[in-house]
């Protein structure tokens, strides 16, 4: 219905953002990697970002301490990057973290491993 709050649509909405957001990352963490090597390595598996766009948690296939140190330090970039390239009301303050789904995968798939020895 026009003018519904939540729902399906406010899902896909958010969907949307959380798929762009993480598609200008990646491309800065690209363009990033000539300043810092440590970040060569990173991928971008998903974005989750908040609803009222304040923050966002940027989910990273993995992530060490050494670059989650360097992801510290460019940040303000990223953030610069996304608030060039996306119009949005304000420029969610980014996370970074490790994604628990390639962690599981990774769970799974040795368990499989095991079993076939």
């Amino acid at each position: 219905m026009p003018g519904q709050r939540g729902g399906r649509r406010g899902y896909a909405r958010m969907a949307r953002v959380n798929e762009v957001l993480r598609q200008v990352l990646a491309e800065g963490l690209e363009r990033l990697e000539e300043i810092d090597e440590r970040l060569g390595m990173l991928t971008v598996t998903a974005v989750q970002c908040d609803a009222d766009l304040r923050h966002a948690t940027v989910l990273l296939a993995s992530i060490t301490d050494d670059q989650q140190e360097a992801l510290e330090a460019v940040r303000v970039r990223l953030q610069a990057a996304i608030s060039h390239e996306v119009r949005m009301r304000r420029t969610p303050q980014l996370r970074f973290a490790a994604d628990p789904a390639v962690a599981a995968g990774q769970r799974i798939e040795d368990i499989l491993r095991s079993l076939d020895d």
